[in-house]
């Protein structure tokens, strides 16, 4: 599967019509989207080899070792330089190529200032044990397992909204792994829960995944409409729990647990977290701002907090340590920039397929021949092999007429059909390093027919509550 994996992505990049990308160049003057056809032409075959490579390479990544980023960066970089190459025989200066490299750029720049600032939130409330709290008083709550099954599940649908999916899944696994010390079936039952709950509950809320963060910064859904989605993300997490829930052994943990206490500041830091993502929906909505806007002004808030927290209690230094000391430059230095780099590999290699014209090559395979409705049903289906960043800014690439209802579907889709299977989302890949030997890919794909019920219930909800 895991080979697998890079050759349908590149071929779903392949199969997909052209869009906003080549749109977005010939709309600032430069070339039209016909003005650089090299589908047929031995560079184009060139770039989308580099593509495969690169891909292929992140996917072994469980065998090199080599983070994902690294690959993705440099074939995006060498699709660009093929393409810079050969632009000159097709009537391209500089000026348009430059225009077209630099409009990717403002897309990766304002996602990579948001997921900055929230990624040192989040690593922010870790350090001040946020979470370390939070597993403490479920694992010592006195629940069975199959009330851990449902204890976990339902914190991890109304937890990612917030925290994302990603931060959910690694905090409540962890709850799982240490409850379920004696019951490697527990474990793997309520880690498969989570990875669909975590991934359900991310799928209405922009802050939830980075596919919602994508659609809402590209303003193709305001903050509030996303909403709209929690029913049908409901019925994703509770349809396949209702059914494995009859599969959760029966009996009481047995753990000791270590009384776990938030450090001097953790509340402060909640209450600007808050405040941050308010500030980034109110100048998106009241001021028409990026939402990057207010999230880096949360941060900047964030910077003065850590420096009171560790500077202004009078204590001499030595005993501010002990108190625990911390600098948000080193909370901003723990990010998860390798992620944060592949987005950059992500973005610049499918504008770089789009600007040559492979995003038009068969743009009649998927919305022209199965409708929008079902075109967006099978690339969320899609997405649970390819991942569901590179389809979500595929689309978005392409930019086809999709109204507001199917925005939401197709957003709906890609969100949870990531749960299909461990390797579909990265709360399930993460989960599979928390549960190694406890919870992995044929764990997973045992329930994938259970979770398949809760995709097709996700989507017969969203037609039912929100359908035109």
């Amino acid at each position: 599967m895991l080979v697998l994996r890079p050759l349908l992505s590149a071929l779903l990049i392949c199969l997909m019509p052209t869009g906003a990308w080549a749109s977005a160049v010939a709309e600032d003057g430069c070339v039209s989207p016909t003005g650089m056809d090299l589908v047929g032409h031995p560079a184009g075959w060139l770039c989308l080899l580099i593509f495969f490579a690169s891909y292929a390479a992140v996917f072994a990544e469980e065998y090199t070792h080599m983070k994902k980023s690294k690959p993705v960066m440099l074939g995006a970089s060498l699709i660009w330089v093929v393409v810079a190459f050969v632009a000159p025989a097709h009537g391209v200066g500089h000026e348009s190529l430059r225009s077209a490299v630099l409009h990717g750029l403002e897309e990766y720049a304002s996602l990579l200032l948001f997921l900055l600032s929230a990624m040192t939130y989040i690593a922010a409330l870790l350090n001040r044990g946020v979470f370390d709290v939070l597993k403490d008083r479920l694992i010592r709550a006195g629940l069975g397992y199959r009330g851990l099954f449902w204890a976990t599940g339902v914190l991890a649908f109304f937890l990612s909204p917030i925290a994302d999916n990603l931060t959910t899944a690694l905090v409540l696994g962890a709850v799982v792994v240490v409850a379920g010390v004696a019951s490697p079936h527990f474990v793997a039952i309520a880690c498969v829960n989570v990875v669909n709950a975590a991934n359900a509950g991310g799928a209405f809320s922009p802050f939830g995944d980075i596919t919602t963060l994508m659609v809402w910064q590209a303003g193709r859904v305001d903050f509030l409409e996303f909403f709209v989605l929690f029913f049908p993300s409901l019925a994703c997490f509770l349809v396949p729990a209702t059914i494995m829930q009859f599969w959760v052994p029966r009996g009481r943990p047995d753990v000791p647990s270590m009384p776990a206490q938030m450090r001097r500041g953790a509340r402060a830091i909640i209450v600007l977290g808050l405040l941050t993502i308010s500030m980034a929906v109110g100048f998106e909505q009241a001021l028409g701002l990026p939402p990057f806007v207010g999230m880096m002004a949360g941060l900047s808030l964030l910077m003065i907090a850590t420096y009171i927290i560790t500077h202004g209690d009078g204590r001499p230094l030595g005993d501010r340590r002990r108190g625990g000391m911390f600098d948000v430059f080193d909370l901003v230095a723990e990010s998860e920039w390798d992620t944060l780099f592949f987005f950059f590999g992500v973005i610049f290699s499918v504008g770089g397929l789009a600007y040559i014209g492979y995003l038009e090559v068969a743009s009649e395979a998927i919305y022209g021949t199965l409708g929008f409705s079902w075109g967006n049903i099978v690339l969320g289906l899609v997405s649970a092999a390819v991942d569901n960043i590179p389809v979500m800014f595929a689309v978005l690439s392409m930019n086809p007429p999709l109204d507001h209802f199917q925005w939401l579907l197709i957003t709906l889709a890609t969100g949870v059909g990531g749960s299909l299977v461990s390797i579909g989302s990265a709360a399930g890949v993460a989960l599979m390093g928390v549960a190694r030997g406890r919870y992995g890919f044929m764990t997973h794909l045992r329930w994938t027919p259970v979770l398949l019920l809760g995709y097709a219930a996700a989507m017969t909800t969203h037609f039912l509550v929100n359908g035109p």
